[in-house]
């Protein structure tokens, strides 16, 4: 971290010695139009996997933490994504999308409409979350059905016996107890969302034109096409930068700083 912050005070190619230039990168870093796009990009994509991913991983998780019959299978349906690499992700859902032979193809043909949803800006930014969000949502099921299944039966039987049904059991029962776990895992998303770049190298790479440019992919661009490791040291400070203040201020706004352990003696 120490030496990515010294980088980006300098100019550096990758071979030669850095050469000190002052605070001439961050200069340029705050006039650039294409990083004020590229982080604009990076925030709507964020908003728009917490948006999806959140609720829908929440329900799966406590379903898939019942004991009826036929979940376990369902669920191991529902968990495959995990078992794929981002890069194989990208690639099947980049022939899935193909305005050709892929299924917006289909669909135009017989209700009319696109057929290159990665041809236009909110298409490629839906397609982004749609696939990242596809591949993500077992990940934090996983977690939020571990949590369900610690809630103590008991808070549901006192529940039942006061008459509440399902769905008040759910708001008043399972999402305060959830809490935590929804904490650490808005938190995971958070980060991914702002460290992600191979989903969107691989799928839109950065296109149509630079619509797509995340901050990541962004900071790739610069060190590694115009080997301009000073610049992209400088991007890659300022993603941190926003990681960090992501971060502590979802644990500040949750309370979560305010909380005291569950376990005896801490």
């Amino acid at each position: 971290m120490v030496g990515v912050l010294y980088l980006s005070f300098t100019h550096w190619d990758g071979l030669s010695t850095p050469r000190f230039t002052g605070t001439e990168n961050w200069s340029r870093f705050f006039s650039d139009s294409q990083v004020g796009q590229s982080t604009l990009v990076t925030g709507i994509l964020l908003v728009g996997n917490i948006a999806v991913q959140a609720p829908i991983s929440i329900l799966l998780g406590v379903w898939s933490a019942g004991h009826q019959r036929n979940r376990a299978v369902l669920s191991a349906v529902f968990f495959l994504p995990l078992l794929l690499s981002t890069a194989a992700t990208a690639v099947m859902w980049r022939q899935l999308l193909d305005p050709n032979f892929g299924i917006p193809s289909t669909f135009g043909r017989l209700f009319g409409g696109t057929t290159d949803p990665l041809g236009t800006q909110q298409g490629a930014i839906a397609c982004l979350v749609l696939v990242t969000s596809w591949q993500f949502i077992p990940f934090h099921s996983l977690l939020y059905q571990g949590a369900a299944r610690a809630i103590p039966h008991t808070l549901y039987q006192a529940a039942a016996i006061d008459g509440a049904g399902r769905v008040r059991q759910f708001f008043h029962i399972t999402l305060p107890q959830l809490r935590n776990t929804i904490i650490t895992s808005t938190t995971f998303m958070v980060v991914g969302g702002l460290t992600a770049f191979d989903i969107v190298l691989l799928l839109t790479n950065g296109g149509p034109g630079t619509d797509t440019s995340i901050l990541p992919f962004s900071m790739y661009q610069t060190a590694f096409r115009t080997y301009d490791y000073g610049y992209a040291s400088a991007i890659a400070a300022f993603l941190l930068l926003l990681a960090t203040c992501a971060s502590v201020l979802l644990t500040k706004l949750s309370g979560y700083d305010k909380m005291t352990s569950t376990l005896e003696g801490l």
